[in-house]
């Protein structure tokens, strides 16, 4: 604001006989105050607030300013968020009679008015005499969640209140329309905004937010568990990703003592497996029987656990496929070091602290499968030429801080990123170096002062696809690479075992299948650097490889290939595009309008897109099987768009050509001109919104 514009505000104070009340006068008298932004009138009460400052004579009190602060309530229920500041301290609002306040927060309430009614509530701090439910649920029937935050933030109790009453509308069997009900006819109502998932989502941000104990809301943690289950068999029994020894950690440490998760684990098991095996599980919880459908009572009775000669033949066939099909360590397992003592990691840190020395470095921490809390880093893989260091982070920091020298690893950790005479190799180091900050606050900068740094995932982007090693005759009916493991595979010739990337890195001892996958992500690092350096042209990189690490722009004699999921090999095991083959004649141009497709449900940015540009559009439900798609597309013959692995699944439903799989990592808008180029349809202005949006 100008000073001359202040200068005749002050004026303009001085010459009345009562500036609070001709604040009063001017706002009733005026609208432009209830706009959004800094309107003149907000600028006036801003200023006037601090003339009282200066001017506390000015001040009222007794009835005179009851029946001011009388006449700045109406004000308040209309007024910008930025006004609201002002106006209570200038009429002292905090001081007024509390009943009279609530009656009159109620009074908006009652009128529908519950954004405001809150708004004001949480600015003369009324919360703690309020009916939090009665207060909240208006707000998140609109989708005002922030309001909603803000309006416990500062009261533990309401906060705890809260997160009860959200846990029970997410009991299985409650019915949300039972809440709805009571506000019909509420204005911007979001009935799509207000669902199970929602509230999920929510309880789970405040349990963050506020750090509040989860085990208050037991419906929403038990219904997050029972996911994570179905996506830990959805890993091994659909995907084949995971190992038996690491899916087991996970379902037990999933499952924990609960009850009602066992029940649902046998469920699971009987859809997945056999009565056998759900009599197992049911033998390892010591289950009641009344709890176990007849079958696995049945099962149960006759159980003899045993080893089976032919489950160890074929682990024993597992091993030596595995042996010929992925990357294997060339260093002996003795050259493997697991250090859980303090004078170990010294001898390790004599070898790895050399100038000129490069390392390889990997971290490994339990997947959180959506849980509260950030990832703690639980084991350091530090891989040098001959031998590789896990170093188990939780039992070394407990004994450091035993000695109360709990800064001696994190100062080790940080000598050795800032170090510029040492070549640190990573792949994606800056997520890594994150979640090392969030498990040690001391090493929160790590990521700005680290020196010598060298990430192979920027490498990896300009590396081309297909390298002298690629052969497409290893690639069998395995899940297509992708991240460090296709890395390796372009490099060395054969990808990594990633089945135990998602193990519990917590538990203790390791078993022996994670000790080795540990060291072979941080050893693999090693080995793609040496061949890239000798040989960085046939792998179309910059001869000058030290500025393609850094993620410089090398000049290149010829463009750079994309990594473009249809032109890698599709599931289905097809060569698609980027071959040598003479690629398929395009088919006919059609228009948007004949155009049809149903859009899975990790595809819903690129459904709003195509729809923008007149494409007849379905979308799946975030809640829906994959499944659904092909029931749609049969039906109402429209083609399936989708991603990643349920392509494998939908294409074998439909007919040749009516299943097509986009690439996941990118926007939308490049993802809806691929579909286009792909059916060659043909978009006009006139197709551009054509369709209800």
């Amino acid at each position: 604001v100008s000073q001359q514009l202040k200068e005749e505000i002050r004026r303009g104070f001085a010459g009345l006989e009562d500036p609070l009340a001709g604040l009063l006068d001017m706002l009733e008298s005026s609208s432009d105050w209830k706009g959004k932004g800094h309107s003149l009138g907000y600028y006036i009460s801003t200023e006037l607030q601090l003339w009282i400052k200066e001017h506390p004579a000015v001040q009222q009190s007794g009835i005179k300013l009851k029946k001011l602060q009388a006449r700045v309530l109406q004000i308040l229920a209309q007024c910008p968020a930025n006004l609201l500041d002002p106006l209570i301290s200038i009429y002292q609002l905090h001081t007024a009679d509390r009943n009279y306040l609530l009656e009159h927060v109620s009074h908006l309430y009652h009128e529908g008015r519950y954004k405001e009614a809150a708004m004001l509530s949480i600015k003369l701090k009324l919360q703690p005499d309020q009916d939090v439910e009665k207060m909240c649920t208006p707000l998140l029937l609109q989708d005002k969640t922030n309001l909603v935050e803000d309006y416990v933030g500062e009261y533990p109790e309401l906060q705890s209140k809260l997160l009860q009453i959200l846990d029970t509308w997410c009991e299985p069997g409650f019915n949300i329309s039972n809440i709805t009900r009571q506000y019909q006819g509420l204005s911007r109502y979001k009935p799509d905004k207000f669902n199970r998932k929602m509230l999920n989502k929510l309880v789970f941000r405040l349990l963050d937010r506020f750090n509040v104990d989860p085990a208050l809301c037991p419906n929403v943690v038990n219904q997050r568990h029972l996911r994570t289950l179905n996506y830990l068999f959805y890993k091994r029994f659909v995907e084949k990703t995971m190992t038996q020894e690491n899916w087991t950690d996970h379902v037990q440490s999933t499952v924990g003592e609960n009850r009602w998760l066992q029940g649902h684990l046998i469920q699971l098991i009987i859809s997945y497996c056999d009565l056998n095996t759900a009599a197992r599980w049911a033998q390892r919880y010591n289950l009641p029987k009344e709890m176990l459908p007849y079958g696995v009572a049945e099962e149960l009775q006759k159980l003899q656990i045993q080893e089976r000669v032919e489950e160890a033949a074929k682990a024993d066939n597992y091993e030596e496929s595995k042996k010929k099909d992925y990357y294997q360590l060339p260093i002996p397992r003795a050259n493997i070091h697991f250090l859980q003592t303090w004078e170990e990691t010294l001898r390790c840190w004599e070898k790895v602290l050399q100038p000129g020395q490069v390392v390889g470095i990997d971290m490994e921490w339990k997947p959180s499968f959506g849980m509260v809390g950030k990832p703690r880093v639980s084991l350091l893989q530090i891989a040098l030429k001959d031998e590789v260091f896990l170093l188990d982070l939780p039992w070394l920091l407990e004994q450091a801080e035993a000695e109360g020298e709990k800064e001696k690893l994190p100062c080790f950790i940080q000598m050795l990123y800032s170090d510029a005479a040492i070549t640190k190799l990573g792949y994606g180091m800056s997520g890594d170096l994150n979640t090392l900050a969030a498990t040690w606050s001391a090493l929160k900068d790590a990521d700005k002062q680290a020196r010598g740094v060298v990430d192979l995932l920027k490498v990896d982007k300009q590396v081309d696809v297909l390298s002298p090693e690629q052969s497409s005759e290893d690639r069998g009916f395995r899940q297509p690479e992708k991240g460090l493991s296709l890395l390796v595979q372009h490099v060395l010739g054969k990808p990594l075992d990633k089945t135990e990337q998602l193990s519990n890195w917590e538990k203790r001892p390791l078993r022996e299948e994670q000790i080795l996958y540990a060291a072979s992500d941080a050893y693999c690092l090693l080995e793609i650097y040496e061949k890239l350096c000798k040989d960085p042209a046939s792998f179309g990189l910059s001869s000058d490889l030290t500025e393609s690490l850094v993620g410089k722009p090398s000049i290149k004699p010829r463009a750079k290939k994309q990594l473009n999921k249809q032109e890698v090999p599709s599931p289905s095991g097809q060569q698609c595009q980027g071959s040598d083959k003479e690629s398929p004649r395009p088919p006919a141009p059609i228009s948007p309008k004949e155009f049809s497709v149903v859009c899975d449900n990790m595809l819903q940015g690129l459904g709003r897109y195509l729809r923008c540009l007149g494409v007849d559009v379905r979308m799946l439900e975030n809640e829906d099987d994959h499944r659904k798609a092909a029931e749609i597309a049969r039906q109402e013959g429209r083609v399936i768009l989708t991603s990643g692995l349920p392509y494998q699944t939908l294409q074998s439903q439909v007919a040749e050509g009516r299943c097509f799989s986009v690439n996941c990592s990118e926007k939308a808008r490049e993802q809806a001109l691929q579909v286009l180029k792909h059916f060659n349809v043909q978009v006009s202005l006139a197709d551009i919104f054509s369709r209800c949006q």
